[in-house]
């Protein structure tokens, strides 16, 4: 880990995290990740913004030591989540007299997980300022992006916004800026669709809070800095918005080929009226590919064979998550097989309470879709095609 700098006062520590390939024992990282801290450096004061994951605290403290940091006074705590604050004890055993500046409710946060004495604190809350000298630290809570706790700190001096999880994307990379917008782009959604879609309107208020910033810089602490802060916060504005895209996302699995047939003849009906389709296949299931497809799509199709009476588990999998992912999608419906009982879709929709979306008229077969089954499929892709014409979302 070296220090980079940002611009003049300013420098990031990043400890990228080439192999890391689960967050939380939940969250997929295809492409690992990185944890940025950052380092603010005033004519009086020097502050250091959010630290690392534990492990890799040795190579944090060794290269704040190695960079010749003499002091560092404040300590800011944007969130209280262990990848961001879990280094805090080992920079207060280093800089003894700094103290930890962060809101009430990280600050119990922090108190409930690390080892930091009360007395190590100062809080602050939405709109206060420290001075550093020539540069300030100004304080913006954004609570629930994604957790309760959450602020961003601005340094208006440098226009230099760190937003902690918030517009960050799980990326292990050397460029410190967003140069790969396209890749960047990928990894911001996966992250957006995984840790900050179940509060859409919580993130659509940070966008407007953080966008009516004067801002040259963006650094979140998990993947590159943005350097052309339009380009995060546009995607963000659109991923935050109420109007969905026509698009179709197929949750499915087959067992002997059935549910398969459907979803195919189904995918070709819906292409013929105009809508993008993306079936997904729930063994094996990339819950961060799953949750990226649903991030605009206006419809889902749950797909699956009964078993024991109800949905596959993969399918059922593929409900639940999206039932706690905020969907903005206004249609649902269910197609399915079985063999000889089963309430596939009413059980299926019971998984899906705050989906809050219209649900058509589901089409379930016995055995192998027939003539009767496809004219069925056919009339499924009419009602999701007039709903969209009646109803028109965003192109």
């Amino acid at each position: 880990m070296i220090p980079q700098k940002v611009t003049d006062g300013i420098y990031s520590y990043r400890a990228i995290d080439w192999d890391r390939e689960l967050f939380d024992e939940l969250v997929p990282l295809p492409e690992g990740t990185t944890y940025n801290a950052y380092l603010v450096e005033g004519s009086e004061k020097t502050a250091l913004i959010d630290t690392i994951y534990p492990p890799k605290t040795a190579e944090f403290i060794a290269a704040l030591k190695k960079s010749g940091v003499k002091r560092i006074d404040y300590i800011v705590a944007n969130h209280a989540e262990q990848d961001h604050s879990g280094s805090i004890p080992a920079v207060l055993d280093l800089f003894p007299e700094a103290k930890v500046v962060t809101n009430a409710k990280c600050k119990r946060f922090i108190m409930d997980t690390l080892p930091v004495d009360r007395d190590a604190f100062i809080t602050v809350g939405d709109g206060h300022s420290l001075s550093l000298g020539d540069k300030t630290l100004q304080f913006l809570m954004t609570p629930w992006v994604h957790w309760p706790d959450t602020m961003c700190t601005y340094v208006p001096e440098a226009r230099t916004a760190f937003t902690c999880d918030f517009l960050g994307a799980h990326l292990a990379t050397t460029d410190l800026y967003a140069d790969d917008e396209a890749r960047v782009e990928t990894a911001a959604k996966r992250y957006y669709a995984e840790i900050m879609m179940p509060y859409r309107s919580f993130s659509k208020e940070a966008v407007d809070k953080v966008g009516a910033l004067d801002l040259s810089y963006i650094a979140p602490s998990h993947g590159p800095i943005y350097a052309r802060p339009p380009f995060v916060l546009d995607l963000y504005r659109s991923w935050t918005s109420d109007a969905p895209k026509p698009f179709v996302v197929i949750p499915y699995v087959s067992m002997y080929e059935s549910t398969a047939a459907m979803v195919s003849y189904l995918t070709d009906r819906l292409v013929e009226r105009g809508m993008g389709v993306k079936p997904i296949n729930v063994v094996d299931l990339d819950t961060g590919e799953f949750a990226m497809s649903l991030v605009e799509a206006s419809t889902v199709v749950f797909a699956s064979p009964t078993v024991l009476s109800g949905p596959h588990p993969g399918v059922a999998y593929a409900a639940l998550l999206a039932n706690v992912l905020g969907l903005k999608a206004k249609y649902a419906a269910v197609i399915g097989s079985f063999g000889w009982e089963g309430n596939l879709p009413e059980i299926v929709q019971s998984m899906l309470p705050k989906l809050g979306a219209t649900f058509f008229e589901p089409v379930m077969v016995k055995g192998l879709p027939r003539e009767a089954a496809f004219a069925e499929l056919d009339r499924l892709a009419d009602d999701i095609a007039a709903a969209h014409a009646a109803a028109p979302v965003a192109a």
